[in-house]
């Protein structure tokens, strides 16, 4: 433990190391198995990454630089797909599906530019794209020939959302999740099995039939063992989101997880997988959440326990789970708070790295470990959480405590988990203290737990923030005099609401394109959200009081903590106006703050000078409002 006081600990994180890191997505296989494919976001462009699973080849890029890989759905995700020897991508600038030899050779569009398109699915003959369309406020699934040839064409319609296709391996059904107004996809959803008529130029769906899901059930992931004798799906309808296979022969359903622990994720943006069938349909590899740490499973579809995946290096998070079609080897991303995100495959013969989102050079020694913690709140519930202590740090040290951020997660239906995150690191490894809270209404800690927030937003994330400041003085663990409250979008909202509603509890805030005006909110929402604060808040005009009872903006004037505001210029789902009024709101209170608007950036950061420049705000913000104050 450095000499420094805390907080001022000299740090090999800089902010424009934070600029410099990659993004890694989406990792599949083409169907051969020659080849991976990932996802790399390098500042705003996204690229596509292609390595030879064997090892013969170096690593290369396979979008032109003219383009960038990004779909822009709602909030994004599925941006590919690969097989028969290509790439089908969304590109973000004109929402078109390309096609993209992994041999090399330009890329060529399969789509017109109209509308917004994601999850590209490649029929198992190579003929056909399945993909999630939106244009004009009307979702619908589209099928369009892979080489471009023909007009695309709707296979199906009839619901507010769709998500998830898959192909039945014969090429003559397709699975799918589905779900309309007021409900998100982890409240509500439905699987889908619709058979095709391939005879014509097209193929056309017909009697699609409801397998799972419902109002109260929430479906993810359905997917066809590679043999099609079965179809793999999660379903919380037992409170945990647990998978169940279906036999396609005599359509029995059996339990395959069971447990408390959580098997899906919450579907913010297409594209999401949690498991994978293995090449010869006997086992599924999956992901097993438990407390904020995901474990990689084995499960014989047989039956017989399910075994640890060995992955070595200690990794407690991944991602995207994908099976290779011709080996036993597992492909994915791995990390933990100590290893930054890593492009890996798994087999046999142990864990190969293909690819490293940073230099890591920090020795893992000056990085602070995930520790799940939870401690009691309001109303004699529960809370969870993430917590990282100062390296060389314990609780009951005599002498000074570190200040301590509680930090917020976005969503507000997410979890904060113990993977790989710099942004905390960043501050733990200056002296700070960081608890990254999962209020009631975060995921993976149950249906129940989940659904706590409804109508309640505002409320329970408020009480088990402050609960959470609490729970870390009482512990010793935290300076109760410096303590900071930190989030975005969402999380955002909740710095804001709790700075009115226990002013003193926190030094300062920092909110990052927070919501401050509930009803501004509900008028701007696009489309995937346009009914969500109808669940966590009510509908209205009904509850028009409650609204304005829960918006900072109307009692702003409570708020005497200093605030430092982040906003991007062209942020559609959060707009400038929510920032702006609250920053008209604390200037006429007389209130401490600063106020950053970031030309060129969304709903986050993507450009690497805004990385930089929002980090060394946020040091010297803290250290004039917290450190020297």
């Amino acid at each position: 433990m450095p000499t420094q006081p805390f907080g001022l600990w000299p740090s090999p994180i800089t902010p424009r190391s934070l600029a410099g890191d990659l993004r890694l997505g989406d990792v599949q296989w083409d169907s051969d198995g020659r080849y991976i494919v990932w996802l790399e976001s390098r500042g705003a462009r996204g690229v596509l990454v292609c390595a030879d699973s064997h090892g013969h080849d170096a690593p290369r890029d396979l979008t032109p630089g003219d383009l960038s890989v990004r779909a822009r759905l709602g909030y994004g995700g599925g941006e590919f797909c690969v097989g028969h020897g290509y790439v089908f991508f969304v590109e973000g600038g004109s929402a078109r599906i390309f096609r993209q030899a992994l041999k090399g050779g330009p890329a060529t569009p399969v789509t017109p530019a109209f509308g917004q398109s994601a999850a590209p699915t490649l029929s198992p003959n190579g003929r056909w794209l399945l993909y999630v369309h939106s244009d004009g406020g009307e979702d619908c699934l589209a099928v369009v020939p892979a080489d471009g040839s023909q007009w695309p064409q709707r296979l199906i319609t009839g619901h507010d959302f769709f998500m998830q296709p898959c192909w039945h391996p014969a090429g003559d059904r397709v699975a799918y999740v589905a779900w309309d107004f007021p409900h998100m996809p982890w409240d509500g959803t439905s699987l889908y099995v619709a058979s095709l008529d391939v005879s014509g130029p097209v193929p056309v769906a017909c009697d699609p039939r409801l397998l799972a899901g419902g109002a109260d059930v929430a479906i993810f992931q359905p997917t066809f063992a590679p043999n099609g004798n079965a179809l793999a799906y999660v379903s919380d309808e037992s409170g945990w989101g647990q998978i169940y296979v279906r036999d396609m022969g005599d359509e029995s359903v059996r339990l395959l997880t069971d447990g408390t622990a959580e098997h899906a994720a919450p579907a913010w943006v297409q594209g999401l997988r949690t498991f994978s069938w293995s090449r010869d349909s006997a086992k599924i590899y999956y992901l097993r959440n438990s407390s904020g740490t995901r474990r990689v499973m084995v499960q014989p579809v047989s039956g017989g326990p399910a075994q640890i995946l060995s992955t070595g290096e200690g990794y407690t998070w991944f991602d995207y789970p994908s099976a290779s079609p011709t080996d036993d080897a597992l492909a994915g991303i791995a990390s933990s708070s100590l290893i930054p995100a890593r492009v890996v495959v798994s087999s046999r013969t142990g864990t190969r790295i293909l690819r490293r989102s940073s230099g890591e050079f920090i020795p893992a020694g000056h990085l602070s470990v995930a520790l799940p913690v939870n401690w009691p709140t309001a109303g004699g519930n529960t809370a969870h959480g993430i917590l990282y202590l100062p390296t060389g740090y314990s609780p009951g040290h005599e002498g000074v405590r570190p200040p301590a951020i509680i930090r917020i997660h976005g969503g507000p239906t997410d979890q904060a988990c113990a993977s790989y995150n710099a942004n905390t690191q960043f501050f733990t490894t200056r002296g700070y203290a960081v608890l990254e809270v999962n209020y009631r209404g975060s995921t993976g800690y149950g249906r129940s737990y989940m659904l706590a927030l409804r109508e309640r937003w505002g409320i329970c994330d408020v009480e088990d923030a402050v609960s959470a400041a609490r729970y870390l003085s009482d512990a010793g663990m935290a300076d109760p005099n410096r303590l900071v409250i930190y989030g975005g979008s969402a999380g955002g909202y909740t710095v804001l609401e709790s700075l009115c509603r226990a002013p003193g509890t926190f030094r300062a805030g920092i909110c990052l394109y927070g919501v401050s005006n509930l009803f501004s909110l509900a008028a701007d929402s696009h489309k995937f959200e346009a009914h969500y604060l109808d669940l966590l808040v009510g509908s209205l005009p009904e509850t028009a009081n409650r609204y304005r009872e829960r918006s900072p903006i109307f009692h702003a004037n409570l708020i005497r903590d200093p605030v430092a505001i982040f906003q991007g210029a062209e942020d559609t789902v959060v707009p400038p106006a929510q920032s702006e009024e609250i920053v008209a709101a604390l200037r006429q209170g007389g209130v401490p703050h600063i106020y950053h608007l970031y030309p060129g950036e969304g709903h986050g950061w993507r450009r690497p000078e805004t990385i930089e420049a929002f980090y060394t705000a946020v040091e010297a913000f803290l250290r004039q409002y917290v450190i020297f104050a």
